[in-house]
């Protein structure tokens, strides 16, 4: 395990034990151009705190969204997609013409 994703998995663990509810993002797939590799990972908790990175700019930011989104709607995972095919490849920072997946779900320790 690398380092990285160890103090990722420590402050999970503490804003679980604060009572925080928390979701880990992970890269699964990147076609083309993509600022993180397959396996960078990010936590988000409820109050939109973050640690790590899953990209940059816009796309983290639109994973962060859906990580709360995804606690708020008690599902406890979603994929997401990332496309320069998509309307919003512009506005979610795709430009570039990578493509990228990122697989997020709730966790409980």
């Amino acid at each position: 395990m690398s380092k990285s994703f160890e103090i990722i998995l420590e402050k999970a663990n503490s804003w679980i034990e604060s009572n925080q509810k928390v979701v880990l993002a992970t890269v699964i797939q990147t076609w083309g151009s993509s600022p993180c590799q397959v396996g960078s990972r990010m936590i988000v908790n409820e109050k939109g705190g973050f640690l790590g990175s899953v990209s940059g700019g816009c796309v983290e930011a639109n994973v962060i969204n859906e990580c709360m989104e995804l606690i708020k709607s008690k599902n406890s995972f979603k994929k997401i997609e990332f496309t320069i095919l998509d309307e919003n490849a512009w506005s979610v920072g795709l430009a570039c013409g990578g493509e990228m997946a990122v697989f997020i779900e709730q966790i409980n320790l």
